[in-house]
């Protein structure tokens, strides 16, 4: 075998390791050339991680889990997935460790000596395991448990095989009541090692905390950096926390710093091992959601999914470097690109948080903001603050600058009614594919073509499953060579008079891995 060949085998094993395990077998012959990766076969991933926050501390709290995997050409015939409690598995010298003095083997459970744990599965050293939380059978049809109160853990769930290709999942809760009262929705999200949150805050009317999930069998040690609008802010506490294996820790933003700002960026870094990250923003009157990363640092951005009848939108801004960021602010409406009168332009200091209020800058249209540089580009993250309502009845959510949609978006946990689908493409006409899966409790999956017009956002009714029971799931395929798309979903309750919503970007689902195709025979051998 030539070293061409061996380079070539080289390239797709490495591919495969640093974006998830793929099926290493021949490429789909019916997969177009997408104009994304021309010289790249996309093949699917065998094995999928998502962790998901603790979805709440309100005894008020009704938290439904949905997942879903589309059905992906090419996939395995058989796998699994399930989602556990984040502590299952943790060493039992790590439970004794918890401060409070219980006995690791409380109620039934044993840590690692043999003995029975909870609800009588076997684990890998001979113990019980516990029932997962939700078990998805199959692709193509959404799966859907109910938790509720304020003593749920955070989950972590593994997908294989067939199950693994684009596999999602989608936390919302419902507070009746109380602090955070109103719809909280995340995507559970891979692990990583850098996540950024601009839109966070410290101020007095907020309880922010910022969540770290870790899946591993071994510590992460992660930093909290906080920047306001004066720079970075002294927070001694937020240097080198631990996480333990197989645990979750909340930490209250407000402990990190002696200093009340309404907006600041939370930069989260990994020092070693790798976590799930998301900030839950809860607000004395405005309820709370979930606030997810931005995009990673860049010059341009998009922030997808403005609601039509937004009350108020503030946008907050940062750029990691010591250079400062001049950027244009547009918004995509359904006519076009338009600049927001007294906003046409803001200005980010190096390393300090800039907030600006937009006002009700869609009026009345569903709209995406559209950050681009004025000049030289400096990288920027970016999030919104949205508000819906007046008076007494306002709800909160955020959307951060998105990543595209790539090959395949996916989004969970969608209505016949409350679920809105906004889709933008900034930098030209773009034409997607929208698939309404099955329902969770039965119907017919349905499919509509869309086209969207440069520097437009469209908000899309989408297809609705045929005869649906329960929720569905909506996939989002762009079918346009090179054209980047946006989008987000919006979940809407209305409950005595409260527009409680959620808004959760939909970036690549991360199903497809690209292996560089080989030029050559392999099965040929040569000296």
């Amino acid at each position: 075998m030539n070293r061409t060949t061996l380079s070539l085998i080289a390239g797709a094993t490495a591919l495969a390791a640093v974006t998830g395990f793929a099926v290493l077998s021949a490429p789909d012959p019916t997969a177009a050339d997408d104009g994304v990766e021309a010289a790249a076969a996309h093949l699917p991933v065998e094995r999928t991680s998502l962790l998901c926050p603790t979805p709440s501390t309100s005894d008020l709290a009704e938290t439904t889990y949905t997942s879903f995997t589309p059905v992906t050409k090419g996939a395995e015939s058989e796998g699994r997935a399930a989602l556990r409690s984040a502590t299952e598995g943790r060493p039992a010298a790590e439970d004794a460790k918890d401060g409070d003095g219980d006995d690791p083997a409380e109620d039934g459970e044993e840590a690692a000596d043999g003995e029975k744990a909870a609800d009588g599965e076997e684990a890998a050293d001979g113990e019980k395991a516990e029932k997962p939380v939700l078990e998805p059978k199959e692709p193509g049809k959404p799966a859907v448990a109910d938790v509720s109160g304020g003593e749920e853990p955070a989950l972590v769930g593994t997908a294989e095989g067939r199950l693994a290709p684009g596999w999602t999942v989608q936390q919302t809760t419902e507070v009746a009541a109380g602090l955070g009262r109103g719809l909280q929705g995340v995507n559970c999200a891979a692990p990583d090692t850098e996540f950024w949150f601009p839109g966070a805050s410290t101020a007095t009317e907020r309880t922010d905390y910022v969540h770290l999930t870790n899946p591993d069998d071994s510590a992460a040690v992660v930093d909290i950096e906080v920047y306001g609008k004066d720079g970075v802010l002294e927070t001694e506490a937020g240097e080198g926390i631990t996480v333990r294996p197989h645990s979750a820790e909340p930490v209250l933003l407000s402990t990190l710093t002696d200093e009340e700002q309404t907006d600041v960026t939370v930069h989260v870094v990994v020092r070693s091992g790798r976590i799930g990250a998301a900030v839950q923003a809860l607000d004395n009157t405005l309820g709370g959601d979930w606030l997810t990363a931005s995009a990673d640092p860049a010059g341009s951005l998009v922030l997808p999914g403005i609601p039509e009848d937004a009350t108020a939108v503030r946008l907050v801004a940062f750029t990691p470097g010591g250079v400062d960021a001049d950027l244009k602010v547009r918004l995509a409406s359904p006519s076009g690109l338009i600049t927001p009168a007294g906003n046409e332009t803001v200005h980010v200091k190096g390393g300090m948080t800039t907030a600006v209020d937009l006002g009700d800058v869609t009026r009345g249209e569903a709209g995406s903001l559209v950050l681009t540089p004025t000049g030289r580009s400096v990288p920027v993250v970016a999030a919104v603050r949205v508000l819906r309502g007046k008076g007494d009845n306002q709800e909160s959510a955020f959307v951060p600058a998105a990543r595209p949609v790539g090959l395949r978006a996916t989004s969970v946990g969608n209505t016949a009614e409350g679920s809105t689908l906004a889709v933008t493409a900034p930098e030209g006409t773009a034409k997607i594919k929208v698939t309404a899966s099955a329902g969770s409790e039965g119907g017919t999956p349905a499919s509509e073509t869309y086209t969207i017009k440069a520097g437009t956002t469209q908000h899309i009714e989408a297809p609705v499953p045929d005869g649906v029971k329960g929720t569905y799931a909506l996939t989002i395929e762009p079918e346009s060579d090179g054209t980047p798309v946006y989008a987000s979903r919006t979940l809407s309750v209305t409950d005595d008079g409260l527009p409680a919503f959620t808004v959760q970007t939909l970036p690549d689902d991360r199903g497809l891995v690209a292996v560089p195709k080989a030029e050559e025979n392999l099965s040929v051998l040569q000296r």
